[in-house]
């Protein structure tokens, strides 16, 4: 996206805010490599305050007129996304990317919009991951659950490799779909493979002997081959495979397997780190495994591990 079709984008901006978004896109992306989706997600944000203002203020807010909001009119906003029933985990990501636009225009001299860090963001409510339980993790690869299915065995066994990887290795699904042949190993080369996570942030995770045995079996079935800068994954014609395919398949093994809602390709991922804690993990271990910039968003899964705890201990105990 270039210069000018960020500024007719927020049109609804006065040129000096719809030139400083544009900056602060491209610093977004260029200095920060946060991923094309999280700029998108960015700039609606800040899209929804800026419209939400002009029509508040009268017109297309300046950057005198930001230095100038007071904490009634960010509150306003608030109310006003609260009354188009917006959620409050998204109304605080709606929050924060203003609050980083922000202090984009701080940093370099532009003025300070000392209104938005004066109110409080809301208040969401924590939801703890859930993983599956460690049977059916292990059964998410066994194929022989989708025998009845009409489809190629070569999309079983790509399937099976790409659930395994998410559980054996903990990736998220972008992850694992983003890999190319030449970034994994052949079965007995290796047992590490290199993934690039968010904000193109490169970390090695290594990949049980199973799960290169799921791989080499699907390669050796799939009637593609891409060469070694190719996608590892790959449709049923032959391009990049989608996660929706992957998602359909969790939800095809869910029955099989009497899972709940909850059990989606990203529950693989918090079953490896539940798993892992259960077994004598440590956190700081963990954390790099996942590719968590922060220790403290592992830690949620040691609340996971005592919930888990206290409700064997509620089934089990005779008196509880």
């Amino acid at each position: 996206m270039n210069d000018s079709s960020k500024v007719q984008k927020f049109a609804f901006a006065a040129p000096d805010v719809a030139a400083e978004i544009g900056r602060w896109l491209s610093y977004l992306g260029h200095e920060r490599r946060m991923s094309p989706k999280t700029l998108d997600a960015y700039a609606r944000d800040i899209a929804q305050f800026l419209t939400f203002l002009a029509e508040h203020l009268g017109g297309a807010p300046s950057l005198k007129q930001l230095a100038k909001l007071s904490p009634q009119d960010v509150r306003a906003f608030m109310a006003a996304r609260r009354a188009d029933d917006i959620s409050a985990r998204s109304l605080m990501r709606g929050l924060a990317g203003a609050r980083s636009f922000a202090r984009f225009l701080e940093r370099n001299g532009k003025g300070k919009v000392a209104a938005l860090s004066a109110v409080r963001a809301p208040k969401v409510p924590r939801t703890l991951p859930k993983p599956l339980t460690v049977p059916s993790a292990k059964r998410i690869a066994d194929t022989d659950l989708r025998a009845g299915e009409d489809r190629e065995p070569w999309i079983f066994a790509r399937d099976a490799a790409v659930l395994g990887l998410l559980y054996g290795s903990g990736l998220r699904i972008a992850e694992a779909l983003s890999l190319k042949r030449e970034d994994v190993p052949a079965s007995g080369m290796g047992d590490v493979i290199t993934v690039t996570g968010k904000g193109n942030k490169a970390r090695m995770v290594p990949v049980l002997p199973q799960v290169s045995k799921l791989i080499a079996e699907y390669l050796a079935l799939c009637p593609y081959n891409p060469g070694p800068g190719g996608p590892l994954f790959v449709g049923a014609k032959g391009g990049p495979l989608s996660p929706r395919i992957i998602q359909l398949t969790m939800e095809r093994l869910r029955g099989a397997l009497g899972l709940p809602d909850s059990a989606t390709p990203h529950a693989l991922r918090h079953s490896f780190a539940t798993h892992l804690l259960a077994r004598g993990g440590d956190l700081r271990s963990i954390q790099e495994l996942l590719g968590h910039a922060s220790l403290s968003t592992t830690q949620i899964y040691t609340a996971v591990d005592t919930d888990r705890l206290l409700d064997a201990y509620k089934s089990a105990h005779p008196r509880a």
